[in-house]
């Protein structure tokens, strides 16, 4: 397997992994009640840069105070609190001889009601469309509240940086404030941000280009679902609007763009059959592809689209390995993710518990002794 398309290097913005094998961005919870990265993530990141040359992309975190009335000690990056403590966490990662983006987003709509009360922040979204049965009813978003929102997902990308990342992933997926922009099931305004494909797709184009030009259009990536059914999303057919996207996103030189496949909703799987081929026919670039994937699912995957440079994401299987690649390339069976402790709120617990490969640990002492 070692001399498969999986462990061929790639440039991917102004980085060059070592293998086809990323970290998906996953939400954990072991920030401070202040939204501040926590030094049990530092070492939760660093664990899972075991091998050189590995692209991680850091849970979704919160552009600014008004975005954040959702997932409670989930990290923000909009004071230098959140920023030095990202830091502490981009550091540990580069010592390792790894890479890391930082996934930014805002919850709209998604945001969880009692929370927002606590924090006094409004629910708001494209239009006044509820997640589900029985959820809070968004506030529909001014014109000046969008532009300021295109302004905090710019300085978020500038914190970012100033924190260390090598580059921000902008979060347009799994039914979170743009994907809300995106879809016509969530999004019915009457202005220029809804009713036709051109302007559900205007907000993310805007935010796209504010972010490249803030800070490098190497240092951007992109995440979108086109079929995920997660928090209340998929339209009737996605194919136009996404193409949209994809097609005006293309000409931004961006560092990647990040599909999530339709078998995954959220953080669990779903029985979605429909495929990503008309993404992939659409962009020319850096796919990074995330779906589930088992074992030897990712060799299969890059071999498949052999005319595309594609780098698959484990999300779920990474919390529980954190030398995934390792065991990857040399065949070894993967321990078992404990969902339970998913989102143990500030608990070293089902987080930097996992334990490496015994063949792993070996290694490193096998190279440690030949120096």
């Amino acid at each position: 397997m070692n001399n498969s398309q999986l462990f061929k290097p790639l440039k991917i913005g102004n980085v060059v992994v070592k293998h086809r094998i990323g970290m998906a961005p996953m939400t954990r919870l072991r920030a401070t009640d202040d939204r501040v990265p926590l030094p049990l993530m530092a070492e939760y990141y660093g664990q899972r840069s075991a091998v050189p040359g590995t692209l991680l992309i850091s849970e979704g975190t919160l552009i600014s105070y008004e975005s954040s009335g959702g997932f409670a000690n989930a990290p923000g990056i909009w004071n230098k609190e959140q920023i030095a403590g990202w830091r502490s966490v981009t550091d540990n990662v580069h010592a390792k001889g790894c890479f890391i983006f930082c996934q930014i987003f805002g919850m709209g709509r998604a945001a969880d009601e009692e929370l927002s009360k606590k924090d006094g922040v409004e629910i708001i979204g494209p239009s006044p469309i509820p997640i589900g049965e029985n959820a809070p009813v968004p506030r529909s978003m001014t014109l000046d509240e969008i532009k300021k929102t295109v302004q905090d997902f710019t300085t978020a990308a500038q914190n970012a940086i100033l924190a260390g990342f090598d580059g921000v992933e902008v979060h347009g997926a799994n039914g979170y404030l743009i994907d809300q922009f995106i879809q016509d099931n969530s999004n019915q305004r009457h202005d220029e941000y809804g009713g036709s494909i051109e302007n559900r797709s205007r907000f993310i184009d805007q935010i796209m280009k504010a972010v490249v030009a803030a800070i490098g259009s190497e240092r951007v990536g992109l995440r979108l679902s086109p079929w995920s059914s997660f928090q209340g999303m998929k339209m009737t057919n996605p194919i136009p609007q996404f193409s949209d996207i994809i097609n005006r996103a293309s000409k931004l030189d961006l560092a990647y763009l990040h599909l999530v496949e339709s078998r995954i909703s959220g953080s669990s799987d779903s029985e979605g059959s429909e495929t990503l081929d008309f993404a992939y026919n659409l962009w020319n670039r850096p796919l990074l592809v995330a779906g589930g994937y088992k074992l030897h699912d990712a060799r299969q995957l890059v071999n498949k689209y052999l005319s595309k440079d594609i780098v698959v994401m484990y999300g779920r299987h990474f919390i529980a390995n954190p030398d995934l690649v390792y065991r990857i390339k040399e065949k070894l069976q993967f321990d078992e993710y404990k969902r339970e402790s998913f989102y143990t709120i500030k608990d070293a617990l089902g987080y930097v518990d996992y334990p490496f490969s015994i063949q792993y640990l070996q290694s490193q002492s096998a190279e440690a002794v030949s120096f």
